[in-house]
């Protein structure tokens, strides 16, 4: 048995005893904490923690955190970060002025990154994938959904999705799969639409679910890309085989994406760029979670999700990187948190509650992620010297991570 105390914390922050709902509303304002605290570890989970002056005796191992923060990991609960290659060349046709539509009928976008993944190994595409997953741990992110979607062929997804399963063996961090065959019509079906959606519902669903290679399924749901008739059928497929929806919803224009997602019961739905009041409405009577994307809004100069509207209307809004090589090359949830604030009118505390809590529930990992619980994983970061918590979404661009801790042991590549 491994134990450890932490000792000293200025201020031990998402304190939350048995937290099983999400944060909604006006409730993510709040970001419980204990100051002048100590922690105490477990072999790979959080055991107890307190004021100072309550302090614990026995045979432990003492880390003195001299006066730094502690929170838990960021999870980062919509990502793409197994592909080939990068696309820096489309980011300067974008500073040329092109838009992303006009860059995907170029033959760039989703098209181009399947045409690259094609060409590379299995090998390949996991060293590439574990590279990124590195300097994400570093950056902070203790939980992390992989989308596939750049396949766009049976073989190729199914390569993707091996990929993701080869990272959840080699990496301590919760990792969950998401079958995104469902990104974009492949070349060799320009003129069969429903071939290929034929293709994803009688082929590749049933072959992954007999190979266990997903937890979720997600579609694309956007003018040029999935409508929502053919959303709802892709969706029911998957549910029919244990996949759990989520969707790509909103993004360039009010789609009928969120009812759509709604309607097939989605743990999420995400981007929301371009929502209203009956998109907000049905959110409102669904248990289905509204996922913001900031950072692609940033890349792409496109509007940001109406994050104001959505917390006023009790909603639990959760946030998350949208890593991938063409609308957003980064997955530093730091720079994600300021971001939310500085460009969405979040609260930091809202901020924190969206990419930690609520993000947790966004990807079904609550139960170990999100928080600091006794009982959950003991996934947390140790900040620098900072002068409180806002200091966190204040100072974008710092570095104010000093240590990260994945399952009780500070983090090593």
């Amino acid at each position: 048995m491994r134990q450890i105390l932490l000792t000293n914390i200025k201020e031990l922050v998402q304190v939350r005893e048995n937290e099983e709902r999400v944060v909604a509303g006006s409730a993510m304002a709040n970001l419980p904490s204990i100051k002048n605290a100590w922690l105490l570890l477990k072999d790979d989970y959080i055991e107890d923690y307190g004021e100072m002056d309550t302090c614990p005796s026995g045979d432990f191992k003492i880390v003195d955190v001299k006066g730094k923060m502690i929170l838990p990991t960021w999870v980062d609960c919509h990502t793409h970060i197994v592909f080939a290659a990068s696309r820096e060349e489309e980011f300067v046709m974008k500073i040329k002025g092109q838009t992303y539509e006009e860059i995907a009928a170029a033959g760039g976008g989703i098209l181009n990154s399947a045409r690259k993944l094609r060409q590379h190994s299995e090998d390949e595409l996991y060293q590439h994938a574990a590279d990124r997953l590195i300097k994400l741990i570093k950056l902070g992110t203790g939980g992390i959904e992989i989308k596939s979607g750049y396949g766009l062929s049976k073989e190729s997804e199914l390569k993707m999705l091996r990929v993701i399963q080869r990272l959840k063996a080699n990496f301590d961090v919760p990792i969950k799969a998401n079958l995104l065959a469902a990104h974009a019509i492949p070349e060799e079906y320009k003129g069969d639409r429903q071939g290929y959606i034929d293709l994803i519902i009688q082929e590749i669903i049933p072959e992954v679910a007999a190979q266990n290679l997903a937890e979720f399924i997600d579609v694309f749901c956007e003018e040029g890309f999935f409508s929502v008739e053919e959303t709802d059928q892709i969706l029911k497929a998957g549910r029919k085989y244990g996949l759990l929806p989520k969707i790509h919803a909103n993004q360039l224009a009010i789609s009928g994406g969120v009812q759509v997602g709604i309607k097939n019961d989605a743990i999420s739905v995400d981007h929301l760029e371009q929502i209203g009041k009956a998109e907000i409405d049905a959110l409102k009577a669904s248990n289905t979670i509204p996922v913001v994307l900031p950072s692609c809004s940033f890349y792409l100069g496109i509007p940001y999700a109406p994050v104001r509207a959505l917390i006023n209307a009790n909603l639990p809004v959760a946030m998350a990187s949208d890593y991938n090589p063409g609308s957003t090359p980064s997955g530093n949830m730091n720079f994600l948190v300021s971001l939310a604030c500085i460009k969405m009118k979040m609260l930091p505390e809202e901020a924190i509650n969206a990419a930690t809590i609520n993000a947790a529930h966004a990807m079904g990992v609550q139960d170990n992620l999100g928080s600091i619980t006794k009982g959950k994983l003991a996934n947390f970061f140790i900040t620098a010297a900072v002068p409180s918590v806002h200091y966190l979404a204040y100072s974008f661009g710092e570095n104010c991570i000093q240590e990260v801790w994945i399952k009780g042991r500070k983090y090593k590549a």
